[in-house]
């Protein structure tokens, strides 16, 4: 145990009974049984990396933590097991084992200094025995993690609350890199900066209160491998990985598990300092070592806050859908969400809501966008280069040379803001997530719907338009964990409809009788586009419900295919949006995560 604590015992056991009572496992428990089990508690220190217990070993006590971290890895024969969860100040381990008399299923290591109180079975066993209704209450709560296992995983906010800046070389400027990100990080919460110089000395206690008396604490590691470094890494929920972008990408010497951060319980983020632009092709250089962890580009002073949202869980992603000409709504939606103060630091889409996304990804003004996108749409027309129809009505070379036009040899990692589009692989059957490549390349899959464009061939699967399976795809947003998200929905409204009754064609001389007539069918292209859409109806449905802010701009009398009538969609998807935000209520979790709730 660490000196200096639990000099006043009776203090802290009181402070235990009130923390037992709190806990599912005992809640409901006489206040009398409660400071029983307190004072049958046994006191532990448990250092950063020992081991707490260890799959197979009998389960003859709980442990309630006190301070600090554990982690529960699985017992998979590897040395480190792969980590299931993060266990903090307040949370139980060992009660399932303690009450199904089995052995441990798993190994839980302390992440850092962890201070811990032991209860053993036979003080637990004491419990039960003297209150019969907490033996009730335990088979509920038993009965109630059984279900959640069942149940398919929840996304949830992944936020953090002690980061370690870990620099790649002496040449990234840690120094200014922490404290903006103290700074940023602080708006929503006390925040601390912790320096080797300060800190080298201190023991693990001190470390523990200010964590304690913290909502955030930046450690500012040494590139080195020495002992202040390991002890950051230890007293890390995200690790950092800084470096200079402009830079030959290299190693972290530092790191405790350089090869496998699968093994590590930390998070780690890659953080690409710029100089100047973004650099082309310097995402993909840094990444090539470290293929599978997120990274974020830090270019100006306004790259901090969005940062601090995303590290902290507080992101704003934004999900726009397929819908054709329609999906110029994107636009409008996304002028009232700046003009509200709403800040966007994810997008994902599909098909139009893709290629929008990736506008808004590159930091293109909304007047920007407005201007381009008029141009590519509406004056050039990239849907009439017909063509034999063996594979689809047009060719595809005016959709493929009009992004390449928009957005160049731009990778999708090399967009200042975080951005995914999805298409729909046909070959395997389930959706493919583009995050990485290039960008119009991705765009022009997302875009491709069957019988209208060509597919695009990627490794030897056909992917189509996104808009086929999965035409809002809020869940895949939803997987990082980053915070509130907003969905827009540009095809929720009827397609087209009809007023004759005609089932086949005309013969070609019936033709003009036909057109005079003034039918009201729905052509081919129109017949194409609704097809491909219509079969993730259902899906779009339960994607909506999964939103913070679901946004379904009133589109109904805006033709899909019809170009034309580009201002009118961007005029009604801003209306719409402008009057959902001002309706919000003010405790709203979009509203709470960014720290407006109640202004």
């Amino acid at each position: 145990m660490s000196p200096g604590i639990f000099e006043d015992r009776k203090s802290v056991r009181d402070d235990l009974a009130v923390l037992l009572g709190e806990m599912p496992l005992f809640s409901g428990l006489p206040p009398a049984v409660l400071h029983d089990i307190a004072a049958a508690a046994e006191w532990l220190s448990l250092p950063g990396g020992a081991v707490l217990f260890s799959a197979g070993e009998p389960a003859d006590a709980l442990y309630v933590v006190l301070s600090g971290s554990l982690a529960v890895l699985t017992a998979d024969g590897r040395v480190q097991g792969r980590f299931l969860a993060r266990l903090a100040a307040g949370d139980t381990v060992g009660e399932m084992g303690l009450i199904s008399g089995h052995p441990r299923t798993a190994n839980v290591v302390a992440l850092r200094n962890t201070e811990l109180a032991r209860i053993s079975s036979r003080a637990f066993n004491e419990v039960l025995r003297r209150d019969p209704e907490a033996m009730w209450r335990i088979a509920q709560l038993m009965v109630s993690r059984l279900e959640r296992m069942d149940s398919p995983p929840r996304a949830h906010v992944r936020g953090a609350s002690t980061f370690t800046v870990l620099p790649q070389s002496l040449e990234v400027d840690f120094a200014g890199f922490s404290t903006a990100l103290v700074k940023a990080l602080s708006q929503f919460g006390r925040t601390e900066l912790v320096w080797n110089a300060r800190a080298g000395t201190h023991t693990s206690q001190w470390f523990n209160n200010v964590e304690s008396s913290n909502d955030f604490v930046v450690y500012v590691a040494d590139p080195t491998p020495n002992r202040w470094t390991k002890l950051c890494e230890r007293q890390a929920d995200a690790l950092l990985l800084l470096a200079r972008a402009e830079s030959p990408a290299g190693s972290w010497a530092a790191l405790r598990w350089p090869h496998d951060h699968s093994l590590t319980p930390q998070r780690w983020e890659l953080i690409l300092a710029h100089d100047s632009a973004i650099e082309t092709g310097a995402a993909a250089r840094w990444l090539a070592n470290l293929p599978d962890i997120p990274h974020h580009h830090v270019q100006s002073a306004t790259d901090y806050s969005r940062l601090a949202r995303m590290l902290a869980g507080r992101a704003v992603g934004l999900v726009l859908s397929g819908g054709g000409a329609r999906g110029f709504a994107h636009i409008g939606a996304i002028r009232a969400l700046q003009e509200a103060g709403i800040p966007v630091d994810l997008l994902g889409g599909t098909s139009m809501g893709g290629i929008l996304g990736a506008g808004v990804a590159a930091r293109w003004s909304i007047d920007e966008m407005t201007e381009r996108f008029r141009h590519y749409f509406v004056e050039c027309r990239p849907l009439r280069d017909y063509t034999l129809p063996f594979v689809s009505l047009v060719s595809g070379h005016r959709v493929s040379r009009m992004l390449f036009e928009a957005f160049g040899e731009l990778a999708i990692e090399d967009l200042p803001l975080g951005f995914f589009c999805v298409s729909s692989n046909l070959t395997a059957g389930h959706i493919h997530v583009h995050r990485r490549g290039e960008l119009w390349r991705a765009l022009r899959a997302s875009v491709s719907v069957p019988g209208v464009l060509p597919p695009v061939v990627h490794e030897g699967d056909v992917l189509v338009d996104g808009g086929a399976m999965n035409n809002l795809p809020v869940d895949i947003m939803l997987e990082s964990g980053r915070g509130p998200v907003i969905g827009c929905d540009a095809g929720a409204d009827r397609a087209f409809a009809t007023h004759g009754d005609d089932i086949d064609v005309p013969l070609p001389w019936q033709v003009m009788r036909w057109v005079k007539a003034r039918r009201q069918l729905p052509n081919i292209f129109q017949i194409l586009w609704r097809t491909g859409m219509v079969n993730s109806s259902a899906l779009t449905a339960t994607q909506r419900g999964k939103t913070d802010l679901l946004l379904r701009p009133p589109l109904a009398e805006i033709d899909m295919l019809n170009w034309k009538a580009f201002e009118q969609a961007i005029q009604a998807g801003y209306e719409y949006t402008a009057r959902r935000i001002e309706e919000l209520p003010e405790d709203c979790p979009l509203w709470r995560s960014l720290g407006l709730a109640g202004e």
